[in-house]
């Protein structure tokens, strides 16, 4: 397949922006030395974090799994080098706000020494779909492009969905970043390997490799690889370089000319995009049997003395990389990604994730103190930039008032954040900061009803079992007096039965006392005991008493 079996689209809006790269492509991609200490937060990935394998005082290997997956939206972490576990629980994390959360802290040994692996599979084709994804799950792989989603997960359409293109996302649109730029020059044909496995995975009909017009070096490398392989369904596209062309529905629109739909996903429409760092790292998984353990970080700004890219273990100090690069010059901000989504890093104590692409270590004159914001004049540039095709004032403005309802209204989810709107704001309006906060309210919200729904069905189930109970506990007492009504019938007639025999031993001693004995053979002292029992029984009788039985025959 040619270059030109592709026709190319354009989408709305987006900016024209200095890409200011070629600081950071000079020299290639050097490997950063093991550090003294790993860091290794279990949630690196959208879903739910992993959970610990691993004790304090244990010693691991590079490639051991230290973190399993907790359940289905997740994936495992390993020790990216040997060492000791020194400390599992709370620590500072890459996070806007600078908080912590729980991580595995490694002290390395400086030996490196690999765990057993499995067996490498370098014919993909040998395994069916279902087994190749669960290796990719087993080797801890997420997107590597920012947004850090499970990659087997991507891989697996579900029944009933056809996949037609698989996207590799090469465009690498942000200013500054260029580690997939020096990923494809340098190692173009594990992205093309790693493509055919994907290709296999999703039985996709064809594969486009999305990849901006400044990155020439870059596209020639993969058309090179490609030659060599000879595989055609693989196309390498040059784009028109427009920031944001690397969001996924931008190049995904660029490339095919579909449109995502609103609060869809592109396998709606018969698409699956991934990032090409990944296509790497799923190469590296099935060929090399390895684990995502590093990955390749750009470190870069007038702030950092030799801006360049590295390979980076995974849980590496952002300090260590720093001044392996130089150090420190005169940097005004450290922002973990690029200038326009990324986000100030408030210490660079924190470790490097599987997400990290890019250390910027930024001047004044690169990022120079905003104004103080103004009030909205109303211009329509943002509506004019919007990549998303959305309205960013009635947005802002429902997101200012808390307007949770209405601003979903004007499709807020659909906001990408990649932050043209406010780069063109005359007013200095920091638009996404206010997105992000109805997004993350809103998020809030239904966290709340979803619990206030558990507590009412909790609280219906509770009420239901206590009724059911409180049923039972009636029957079982109907049931009780009735077996005791039966009881009393059954006791009054054997009462009765008592009495009659009682009667009848009264009447047969009463008769027995009115008949005279014969008493002439008795000596005198049998006849007056006979007398006093014949009195005793006499009395007895006239009380309405048995009277005892006198056993003494004599």
């Amino acid at each position: 397949m040619t270059a030109n079996a592709v026709i190319l689209r354009r989408f709305h809006g987006g900016l024209h922006l200095p890409s200011n790269k070629h600081q950071s492509t000079g020299l290639h991609i050097a490997r950063a030395p093991v550090p003294k200490r790993l860091i290794l937060p279990l949630q690196q990935h959208i879903g739910e974090p992993a959970e610990a394998l691993v004790e304090v005082g244990e010693r691991v290997l590079k490639g051991q799994v230290v973190a399993r997956a907790s359940g289905y939206v997740s994936v495992p972490v390993h020790a990216s080098s040997s060492g000791t576990v020194a400390e599992i629980g709370d620590h500072p994390v890459p996070h806007p706000s600078g908080l912590s959360a729980p991580c595995i802290v490694i002290d390395t040994d400086g030996e490196d020494e690999w765990t057993q692996l499995p067996e490498p599979t370098p014919d993909y084709t040998a395994l069916d779909p279902s087994a190749l994804r669960n290796r990719v799950r087993d080797a801890g792989i997420v997107g590597l492009g920012g947004a850090g989603f499970p990659s087997f997960i991507k891989l697996n359409p579900g029944a009933g969905k056809a996949v037609d293109t698989l996207v590799l996302n090469g465009a690498e649109c942000e200013p500054y970043i260029s580690c997939d730029d020096m990923l494809m020059r340098e190692h173009p044909e594990q992205i093309i390997r790693g493509a055919q496995i994907m290709r296999h995975a999703l039985h996709a009909g064809r594969c486009l490799i999305g990849i901006e017009d400044n990155k020439p070096e870059a596209a020639a490398a993969l058309r090179e690889a490609l030659k060599q392989i000879d595989d055609p369904t693989i196309n390498v596209v040059v784009v028109p370089t427009i920031y944001p062309t690397g969001g996924e529905k931008q190049l995904i629109r660029v490339l095919t000319g579909k449109e995502v739909p609103s609060n869809g996903l592109p396998l709606d429409i018969g698409v699956v995009c991934h990032n090409v760092a990944t296509a790497a790292a799923v190469y590296a998984a099935l060929h090399e049997a390895t684990p995502l353990i590093s990955r390749i970080v750009t470190v870069t700004g007038g702030g950092v003395g030799e801006p360049r890219n590295l390979e980076v273990r995974i849980g590496t100090p952002v300090r260590e990389l720093i001044e392996y690069c130089g150090g420190y010059t005169d940097v005004k901000r450290l922002v973990l990604g690029g200038p326009m989504m990324g986000f100030t890093l408030l210490s660079d104590d924190v470790p490097i994730t599987k997400t990290s692409n890019c250390i910027l270590a930024a001047t004044l004159k690169e990022s120079p103190e905003p104004p103080p914001p103004m009030p909205c004049i109303r211009c329509g540039s943002c509506a004019e930039v919007c990549p998303a095709q959305l309205l960013p004032q009635q947005l802002y403005w429902h997101s200012r008032s808390k307007e949770f309802d209405k601003v979903q209204d004007y499709h807020l989810f659909d906001c990408i954040e990649c932050g043209c709107c406010a780069y063109v704001c005359p007013s200095h309006i920091p638009l996404v900061h206010y997105y992000r906060f109805a997004k993350t309210e809103i998020w809030a919200q239904e966290r709340e009803k979803r619990k206030a729904e558990q507590a009412r069905r909790r609280h219906e189930f509770h009420t239901a079992r206590l009724e059911r109970e409180k049923a039972e506990r009636e029957a079982r007492m109907r049931k009780k007096k009735a077996a005791l009504k039966k009881d009393d019938g059954a006791d009054d007639s054997k009462k009765a039965a008592i009495d009659a025999a009682m009667q009848r031993v009264r009447e047969k001693q009463a008769k027995a006392s009115a008949e005279p004995r014969n008493t002439d053979s008795l000596t005198e002292d049998q006849r007056r005991k006979i007398a006093e029992v014949d009195e005793r029984r006499r009395r007895g009788a006239q009380a309405g008493e048995a009277a005892p039985v006198d056993n003494d025959n004599g």
